[in-house]
């Protein structure tokens, strides 16, 4: 059930990344646009990104989204090499005009939701000791017209997010922190490859092309530990595609099955209702 419950992994994921950020920690801003109605780039080097309108967002150190902040950026949103984004611990507001990528080592956390909220394993914001949030009303929106894309990354945790485009997902992957991709609204394709890491749920998506996951291995050591890959009730405009994981499952809720329009292949032939 450890990874089912994915969502709960918060605490992992700043402790090893070092966002639990505290005393007033502001990010940085550069290459302010000067004029009317004209907006500004932020290069974040380390503590809280607060509410405003950004033309780009560059993170090169352990940054997070502060609580209740209203984020609109114009641009794209980068996360360096090495460096971390927290938008998953604290509710908040973001919409993204562009694309958000994730590069090599990098930690990518977007967004947080209780489970009374989403009826399943849900990913709960924490409140300031690291412990889930089950508050209804305590919820981040975060939409992104363009795709979402991690390359190589060290962490990817992407939850009840709104995507435009794709999400792609290629290499990385992290020997202690699950990974989850769940509850979003992804109007391309959900692409994940050659990932190696302790858990790996693309779970309860709404996906409007296909889903194709490829030679993703799990490294869970633990006694009652999974090599499975959790290919868990999304909804699949298209086909649905499972070749060279360590293992894949249906989840626990016997009858349960992906709802895909077009054909599944590979290991997830079983998967589809």
């Amino acid at each position: 059930m450890r990874g089912v419950i994915v969502g709960r992994t918060a605490i992992a994921l700043a402790a090893a990344a070092g966002l639990t950020l505290s005393g007033g920690l502001t990010a940085e801003a550069h290459g302010y646009s000067h004029g009317p109605g004209k907006s500004r780039a932020l290069t974040c080097t380390g503590g809280e990104i607060g509410s405003g309108t950004y033309a780009s967002i560059t993170v090169t150190g352990a940054c997070s989204v502060a609580k209740n902040a209203v984020v609109t950026v114009k641009g794209d949103i980068t996360v360096r090499k090495g460096a971390a984004l927290d938008a998953q611990s604290s509710p908040s507001t973001i919409t993204v005009g562009g694309n958000v990528t994730a590069l090599r080592g990098s930690t990518l956390g977007l967004g947080c939701q209780p489970t009374v909220l989403m009826g399943n394993s849900a990913h709960p914001c924490v409140d300031a000791d690291g412990n889930p949030i089950e508050d209804v009303k305590v919820f981040s929106t975060i939409a992104v017209k363009g795709s979402v894309t991690a390359l190589g990354a060290s962490v990817v945790l992407i939850n009840g997010t709104s995507v435009g485009r794709d999400v792609t997902i290629v290499g990385g992957g992290d020997p202690l922190i699950p990974w989850s991709v769940k509850n979003n609204t992804v109007k391309g394709n959900l692409w994940a490859s050659n990932v190696n890491t302790t858990f790996f749920g693309a779970m309860f998506n709404k996906v409007g092309k296909n889903v194709v996951l490829l030679a993703i291995k799990i490294t869970d050591t633990e006694p009652e530990g999974t090599k499975d890959v959790y290919v868990v009730q999304n909804k699949i405009g298209r086909n649905l595609v499972c070749t060279g994981l360590s293992g894949v499952s249906g989840g626990f809720v016997p009858g349960a099955v992906n709802t895909v329009g077009g054909k599944a292949l590979g290991q997830c032939k079983e998967l589809a209702g």
